[in-house]
């Protein structure tokens, strides 16, 4: 069977999509992955077949838009008004190019914003199933991600869920249901959008996130499930060079600092206060300086690197300080180190509020109240702290018990029969 999946957004949105597929393609499926062409060369690397998406993440949150999608921080309303807007000028084109890579596939998978691909399955009458790394199936049991304050009143967790589905749909409505007249040849979606329907036709879910992390609400559907995290083990084809192995050797286990690809604010001024922390908190340090978030040089007490796989640095540092994306925070737990979450926007301050009621990492730090101070101290209960320390390497000694590809998997061949 011709398995497309659909990953939108930065690496940690599409790695683990690469992770499913390659495990599909074992299972003997064709696979392609459909995203955008920054991702291409590493999809082709790991021998998977690649369909175009456009839209280059990186400068889309660099740009005037992407800044302020950025600065929504924990406000949900902020963050789901201005997504469309930073996308708007590619979204006639993100939907053509997806229907041109999806319209021979048997089964789509696809990630929160590549929901293109429910429209699609729905054109071409093959299934469809949403896999998202982050909780938005309706629930009682906690609010829908984004700052919601509801006293963990039952009903009122629900209703976040309820609104953060308009918040999603309406901006973006006119747009989907004019593509899907007049490319897709199908009805409009009713006002409130297709959530009535997706539940209803009890669509499967699958959840690349680890029970050990997030129990399962007992309220979800049956159809929707918590595979395990889906890890890409990219290190098995890089080795470090002789700097970094040097300086891994030449002292104690340093504190990783990075956050991915995320862009904001003074790159230089960032860099400064993560290195002054680092001092403060007697500490060395490497620093990832990903989407250029950090900007600065090595010395002897500093490391700097574009980027170091995950799965082969994490396990041999005394702490990951991140922006507390899915994937980043899934890597920092599963190498059973502690975790100091520093949010910017989005899922990101919800898993760094997990990790803290793990007890695998303190309390985040929104990316806005940071100082010096703070970080250091924070860096300091990260290391010193014996409950942390031995909560983390539990929670990674069960992280690493799991199979969440294999899982995911059965799922998959569960629903296409």
């Amino acid at each position: 069977m011709h398995i497309v999946l659909l990953p939108v957004g930065s690496r940690g949105d599409v790695q683990p999509f690469m992770a499913l597929g390659l495990g599909l393609q074992a299972a003997g499926h064709r696979v392609t992955i459909v995203t955008h062409e920054e991702f291409k060369p590493s999809v082709l690397e790991h021998g998977v077949e690649y369909g175009y998406l456009p839209g280059n993440i990186q400068k889309l949150i660099g740009s005037e838009h992407g800044q302020s999608w950025l600065q929504s921080g924990e406000n949900i309303v902020a963050f789901m008004l201005r997504y469309p807007r930073m996308l708007n000028s590619v979204m006639n084109e993100f939907y053509a190019a997806a229907w041109q890579a999806c319209h021979d596939a048997e089964c789509i998978i696809y990630s929160i914003f590549g929901s293109a691909g429910y429209h699609i399955a729905e054109a071409l009458g093959i299934p469809s199933i949403c896999a998202p790394l982050q909780p938005i199936t309706r629930t009682s049991a906690f609010p829908f991600m984004g700052g919601f304050r509801t006293g963990n009143i039952k009903s009122l967790n629900y209703m976040t869920y309820l609104l953060s589905e308009q918040l999603f749909w309406q901006p973006v409505r006119n747009i989907t249901n004019r593509w899907r007249v007049k490319t897709l040849h199908l009805p409009p979606l009713p006002p409130l959008g297709p959530f009535k329907s997706i539940y209803k036709s009890k669509q499967t879910h699958l959840y690349g996130i680890s029970q050990t992390v997030l129990k399962r609400p007992d309220d979800w559907p049956e159809s929707h499930h918590i595979t395990g995290y889906w890890f890409l083990n990219s290190s098995e084809s890089w080795s470090p060079g002789v700097d970094l192995r040097k300086f891994m050797s030449s002292g104690p286990k340093p504190v990783y600092v990075g956050f991915g690809s995320m862009i904001s604010g003074d790159p230089e001024e960032m860099f400064n206060m993560v290195k002054k922390a680092l001092q403060v908190s007697g500490k060395r340090g490497i620093i990832a300086t990903g989407w250029s978030t950090l900007k600065g040089d090595s010395d002897e007490d500093i490391y700097v690197t574009d980027h170091v796989p995950h799965d082969w640095l994490f396990p041999k540092v005394a702490a990951v300080v991140h922006h507390g994306g899915a994937g980043t925070t899934a890597a920092g737990l599963r190498a059973g180190v502690p975790s100091v979450i520093l949010p910017f926007f989005a899922d990101q301050p919800f898993w760094g509020k997990r990790v803290a009621a793990l007890g695998a990492g303190p309390s985040p730090i929104m990316q806005q109240d940071v100082t010096v101070t703070s970080l250091a101290r924070a860096i300091v209960k990260a290391t010193a702290d014996p409950g942390i320390m031995e909560r983390s390497a539990n929670i990674g000694r069960r992280i690493r018990a799991e199979n969440g590809v294999a899982c995911a998997v059965e799922i998959v061949h569960r629903c296409i029969r």
